[in-house]
């Protein structure tokens, strides 16, 4: 057997023990039987590109007040009240000197009441008196139709695409559409060899996971707080 052929023999003994080797000590992988994605809500924010005012003609109403001059009178005395007393007692005296006997306190009474019913009437045309002004408030309700803004027309661009909607007041510089869920994870399940677990992760994963003493190996591993959705 010449050198050649014994460094043949030599290139194939190594070749199958490296093969050996890499099947020993090389990296093992455990299967993925599920990848349920752990998810957030997170809002839906559209930028505002532009608000226009909405403006409606609206039933109002406005109280209205205005002054005015009046002329008053002073009472007199005791108003009405002088004149009929002055007028009873008169007519009563005067009543007292007609006849005698009965006739005579019939007189009296119908002179009484004839005289205060004069009296009466005396002070109620009297204008004498002092007469003074008087300024009072007169106060109205007048409708008044009037401009109101009633809306806005908000133009607004979202994923590239404008849309346009109404809104009751004025928006600022971003409005909110909606709410929609964020994956922030995944929750993996995993088989090896009869045994198997869960193992949390940022990214999707494949079919397979790389396994080393029965621990799964996670380059970017999802921390237990962000699962709260």
């Amino acid at each position: 057997m010449n050198t050649k052929t014994l460094i043949a023999i030599g290139v194939v003994f190594a070749a199958g023990a490296a093969v050996g080797a890499y099947n020993v000590f090389g990296p093992t992988y455990a299967d993925v039987v599920s990848a349920e994605p752990i998810t957030v809500k997170e809002p839906i924010l559209a930028n505002v590109l532009a608000a226009t005012p909405i403006k409606e003609m609206v039933a109002g109403t406005r109280r209205v007040c205005e002054d005015r001059v009046v002329e008053r009178r002073a009472q007199e005395r005791f108003g009405d009240k002088d004149g009929m007393v002055v007028g009873a007692l008169v007519g009563g005296l005067l009543g007292n000197q007609v006849g005698g006997g009965r006739g005579r306190d019939v007189a009296t009474v119908a002179g009484a009441v004839a005289g205060g019913y004069a009296g009466r009437e005396i002070d109620r045309n009297h204008t004498g008196g002092r007469r003074y002004n008087e300024t009072v408030q007169d106060c109205r309700t007048v409708s008044e139709p009037r401009e109101e803004v009633v809306g806005y027309e908000v133009q607004y661009a979202l994923e590239g695409e404008v849309k346009s909607l109404r809104l009751g007041e004025k928006p600022g510089d971003t409005i909110q559409l909606g709410e929609r869920d964020k994956v922030i994870g995944y929750d993996v399940q995993w088989t090896y060899e009869g045994q198997g677990g869960t193992v949390r992760t940022l990214d999707k994963p494949g079919e397979r996971l790389p396994i080393k003493d029965g621990v799964i190996i996670v380059a970017n591993p999802a921390p237990l707080a962000d699962s709260q959705g």
